[in-house]
């Protein structure tokens, strides 16, 4: 008898306890927001992630009533921002601006991180894509994709490309290509994309993949050749050039960049949900749209569930490539 009253009585507490932390949550997603929201940008002030951000952020602020402040905390390629936000307390008041190399390239590149990509971080929303864009010098004979691996066929390890450095997307994404092509490349890594574009230019590397807004201006002013885009269909800013896909016949391969905010680990599904909503809402915007697509991205908008599995998605992808490579983890 009193082992089953004790029973009853657990339960019904258990029961309790749960129903009150759902009302708390529910509470908590009710009032979110009564002060400013932070937006962590894990890379310097004045780059493309800081552009989207403060754009992003201002339309926010408007949207939701709250002052939306950004924050640039810069180091280790994005790994101290994004550690920071996952200290904090997930309750809406600090997001961050994540990116395929802070959620799906890093754990592949670096021996250690201080988070664990899936675990410590709630995903809100993809904001958008940019496609890279595989550029060659004038002076390499090669008019498209299709001729270019025909050349790389023919001098295997000869033909070059350049990277922003070892582990990059850029780098990355040309080892991806090449291992689909089935061609053999030389990687010819710099500190930073600009002075591996700027070599390019010169025509002392031969090949690239840089995002496409970076080099969209020496295409159309014949400096660069466009060969193809690695996005999985074309970009509306260079129509007429291919996709990776369509000259080689793959139907899986995209290299693309893109941005999304997160925030720290375990937040309730209201306040998630609340969130998500109101960034859906204002990447919907037709002008933010317009905006996004000055700079080369393609809005996404499309919800938590959307985010989680691309990014498991392209978690698994680069983990593969990567090990195909031989690039050891630093």
């Amino acid at each position: 008898m009193n082992n089953r009253w004790f029973s009853k009585a657990a339960l019904a507490l258990a029961l309790a306890g749960g129903l009150a932390a759902g009302a708390a949550q529910a509470d908590q997603a009710a009032a979110w927001p009564d002060k400013p929201v932070r937006l962590i940008v894990p890379f310097a002030n004045g780059g493309s992630t800081d552009l989207v951000s403060r754009r992003i952020g201002e339309a926010l602020g408007n949207e939701i009533g709250q002052p939306v402040i950004v924050e640039n905390k810069v180091g280790a390629g994005g790994t101290i921002g994004a550690s920071y936000v996952v200290r904090q307390p997930a309750d809406g008041y600090t997001l961050l601006m994540g990116t395929v190399s802070t959620h799906a390239i890093h754990p592949s590149v670096y021996k250690s991180l201080p988070y664990d990509i899936f675990e410590d971080f709630t995903p809100i929303t993809m904001v958008g894509t940019i496609p890279d864009l595989i550029v060659v010098h004038p002076s390499v004979q090669a008019a498209n994709l299709k001729e270019f691996v025909d050349l790389a066929k023919s001098r295997p390890g000869v033909v070059s490309y350049a990277s922003g450095g070892q582990g990059t997307s850029s780098h990355l994404g040309s080892e991806y290509l090449a291992a689909e092509a089935g061609i053999q490349l030389n990687h010819i890594p710099f500190k930073g994309s600009g002075p591996a574009l700027i070599d390019v230019l010169g025509g002392h590397v031969d090949m690239m993949l840089d995002v496409i807004m970076t080099s969209l201006e020496p295409v159309k002013a014949g400096r660069l050749r466009a060969l193809a885009v690695t996005s999985a269909a074309r970009s509306p800013l260079l129509p007429d050039v291919p996709t990776v896909r369509e000259v080689l016949g793959v139907d899986d391969f995209e290299a693309i960049i893109w941005f999304a905010i997160f925030a720290p680990g375990n937040m309730p599904d209201a306040l998630q949900t609340k969130v998500a909503d109101a960034l859906n809402k204002v990447l919907a915007a037709p002008d933010m749209q317009q905006f996004l697509l000055s700079q080369g991205i393609e809005a996404a908008g499309d919800g938590p569930a959307a985010l989680a599995k691309q990014s498991r998605v392209d978690y698994e992808k680069w983990k593969k490539v990567v090990a195909d490579s031989g690039f050891q983890p630093q």
